[in-house]
């Protein structure tokens, strides 16, 4: 269960860092309450994470064997993709993730009344979240962390990674948005993907 909590941690934490869902936290807390922003952040990242294990424990009924390998295929190639993409990035942070946030909670923004009231800021926040991790490289890692390993450990780990990833942006997100490295995030992420990909591969043998 600690391997599985450790795993979702930091798989969750690096991955999430500078992602789309980090400046759509952070651009939503410059013009609401970042509590409000915070609790529909959270809750629907971590709804996403419980949806993500349940598939995974049902992709945990099909043959261990193709389990085995489907899991370190998954990480490989999402390491050696990570990677890729590091190399090719500029050594400036890239603002097209930032512009897509931006559009994101713009369009959000002109669908719902000047006046906000508490539950249209959660709501807000909650549905742009969700929707931006729906299909995320996060989102099929999880499933495969939960398909191999133990479901609770990998879902309070994978929770608390986003609720770190979630407070950050939030709280001191703009700031700290101007220093992240793309670059290096990816770099990490991708040798993460693949330490687990061989991690699974020993421990399946």
């Amino acid at each position: 269960m600690l391997t599985a909590f450790t795993a979702g941690l930091l798989l969750i934490t690096v991955s999430e860092l500078g992602d789309k869902t980090f400046f759509i936290a952070m651009i939503l807390a410059m013009h609401h309450s970042r509590r409000l922003v915070f609790a529909g952040v959270i809750a629907a990242l971590a709804a996403m994470t419980i949806l993500s294990v349940l598939l995974g424990q049902t992709v945990s009924l099909l043959p261990k064997i193709y389990i085995y390998y489907a899991e370190i295929v998954l990480f490989i190639a999402f390491g050696i993709k990570l990677l890729y993409q590091a190399k090719k990035m500029p050594a400036a942070y890239d603002m097209e993730v930032v512009e897509e946030a931006k559009a994101a909670v713009k369009q959000a923004d002109l669908q719902l009344p000047k006046r906000k009231s508490y539950w249209a800021i959660l709501t807000e926040a909650f549905v742009l979240t969700f929707m931006a991790e729906w299909g995320d490289r996060t989102q099929i890692a999880t499933i495969a962390l939960a398909a191999g390993n133990n479901p609770i450990g990998v879902t309070v780990g994978a929770i608390l990674g986003h609720a770190i990833c979630a407070a950050i942006a939030v709280i001191g997100g703009k700031m700290i948005a101007g220093r992240i490295s793309e670059r290096q995030l990816t770099f990490a992420g991708g040798c993460l993907f693949l330490i687990f990909g061989v991690v699974a591969a020993i421990e399946g043998a």
